[in-house]
């Protein structure tokens, strides 16, 4: 990461773009931890297929297995709605599909942010034509001033203003992925 400069532990600044904490390590920890309570006491005797939207769900899902206490299987989509640019493109491309047989399956896909919708409007209208017994949505953040499409998000970590966030799995051009908070562009 050349071109970050750390500020101080809160903020960092990439070329001339300057970023600030906007949720800790502890903060985002500590709700995944009770949302994985939550999502384990719904799903108590059946067994879900968790759905990763790569690459930014990565670090989400991983953190939030951690605090499944049932038996479930993994698998993962990945989609591109962004490429390199701060704002979507408007259209979403299949990049990998999943492998699981999803017919009469329980699915709890996870996003690592909801923004518009269209990616996750996209991904539930596919994975109905197969037939699942039921599509859960979780998602770490929901920007709800963004929101264009009616989906129903079954778990919300938190929602936040409509600002471009990086860090926890967010990317900027593929980057900054790795930071352990979420960082807000300063105004």
């Amino acid at each position: 990461m050349d071109d970050v400069k750390t500020v101080n532990k809160e903020i960092i600044e990439i070329g001339t773009d300057k970023f600030v904490t906007f949720l800790s390590e502890e903060d985002i920890q500590s709700r995944i931890a009770e949302m994985g309570k939550e999502i384990s006491k719904d799903y108590i005797g059946k067994l879900p297929i968790f759905i990763g939207i790569l690459n930014g769900a990565f670090m989400f899902m991983s953190d939030l297995m951690k605090n499944i206490t049932i038996d479930c299987e993994m698998d993962f989509f990945k989609l591109s709605s962004y490429g390199d640019e701060k704002i979507s493109s408007g259209r979403v491309k299949l990049l990998k599909d999943m492998n699981a047989d999803i017919k009469d399956r329980h699915l709890v896909l996870i996003e690592d942010i909801i923004d518009s919708g269209l990616s996750m409007e996209y991904i539930v209208r596919l994975l109905r034509e197969h037939k699942p017994a039921s599509v859960k949505i979780v998602s770490l953040l929901m920007k709800p001033e963004s929101l264009k499409y009616e989906i129903k998000i079954d778990y919300i970590g938190f929602k936040i203003p409509n600002k471009f966030v990086i860090g926890y799995g967010l990317d900027y051009a593929q980057k900054y992925r790795n930071l352990r908070s979420i960082f807000v562009l300063s105004e």
